[in-house]
C-alpha cells in the first residue's frame, strides 16, 4: 500500500467544502437534514486538546487552547520525498495553524465554531468541531451555514511523528 501524498490529504480534507455549492431545493429537505445533524454533550476545551489523526490517516493536528479560543496546527503528514509540502504562498505546512478561533457555539450542542484554512488556496472556511465520545472528534467544514457542509471523523493519535512533520506510512 503506498502512502497518501500531501496533495491527496489536502484534497480529502478540503473536499468536505464541495457541498457548499449544493442547492437543497425544498424547506422540508433542509429541515430533514437539520434534524439528522448529530449533537454532542457540552464539553470543555480540554476534551478536544491533544493530537488528532485525520479521517484519511494522512495528517495529524495538535489541538490546543489559544487564549480564550481553541486552535490547531498540522504537526504530522504523509508526503513523498524530502521536501515539506508548502501552501499557496510558499509557507511550510509543517506547524501551520489551520484551525483558528474556535469558541463554544451559541447552543447547548457542545460544538465549537471557528475557521479552517485551506493552505493551497489560502481561503478560510467556517467549521465546527465537537467530541461525540471519548477519543473521537468530528470536524464539519462549510460555507455559510453548517447544512451545506461535510463532516469528517478524526481519532486521537499517540504514534510517532518524524522529523519535518513526516508520518510513518501506516500511522
Amino acid at each position: 500500500m503506498h502512502a497518501l501524498t500531501a496533495d491527496n490529504f489536502r484534497r480529502a480534507t478540503f473536499a468536505l467544502f464541495a457541498l457548499a455549492a449544493a442547492d437543497v431545493s425544498s424547506a422540508s429537505a433542509q429541515q430533514e437534514v437539520a434534524n439528522a445533524t448529530p449533537t454532542a454533550a457540552p464539553l470543555d476545551p480540554g476534551t478536544l486538546g491533544g493530537l488528532w489523526l485525520s479521517e484519511k490517516h494522512d495528517g495529524v493536528f495538535s489541538i490546543r487552547s489559544c487564549g480564550d479560543t481553541i486552535c490547531g496546527a498540522l504537526v504530522g503528514m504523509q508526503y513523498d520525498g524530502p521536501e515539506i509540502p508548502r501552501g499557496k504562498h510558499g509557507q511550510s505546512e509543517c506547524g501551520l495553524t489551520m484551525l483558528t478561533d474556535f469558541r463554544p457555539g451559541d447552543d447547548a450542542s457542545g460544538r465549537w465554531e471557528g475557521h479552517i484554512l485551506d493552505p493551497d488556496s489560502d481561503k478560510t472556511y467556517d467549521a465546527q468541531i465537537w467530541s461525540p465520545r471519548p477519543n473521537v472528534m468530528k470536524l464539519r467544514g462549510y460555507v455559510g451555514i453548517p447544512l451545506f457542509g461535510q463532516t469528517q471523523t478524526w481519532t486521537r493519535y499517540s504514534g510517532p511523528i518524524g522529523a519535518a512533520c513526516k508520518l510513518p506510512e501506516n500511522p
